[in-house]
């Protein structure tokens, strides 16, 4: 069996669609529940948090989401810097 190796950019590009939604999720649940916090209406948005932490009712992700966002977060972390500091060759050869 011959597998060829998964090069950075097709690893970041397969990941980073991926991941936005459960991102975005996270950022945006946290930022109202401190708004919410930080304005005195904590009582009325705790369902928030729970949403925050992965739990949404009948579906419980509270032990694998953060470890999930976490996990795709340092991969796009790594893959995107090793992108920006490595130099893209030039398609357009100077004559």
């Amino acid at each position: 069996m011959n597998i060829k190796p998964i090069k950075i950019r097709q690893l970041h590009r397969l990941l980073a669609p991926i991941m936005i939604l459960p991102i975005l999720f996270t950022v945006i649940t946290g930022v109202i529940y401190q708004i919410g916090e930080l304005g005195g209406f904590e009582d009325n948005i705790r369902f928030i948090i729970h949403w925050h932490k992965g739990n949404f009712g009948y579906i419980d992700f509270q032990k694998s989401f953060p470890f999930l966002n976490g996990l795709g977060s340092l991969i796009l972390a790594i893959t995107g810097l090793q992108m920006w500091f490595k130099p893209r060759r030039s398609s357009n050869k100077s004559s």
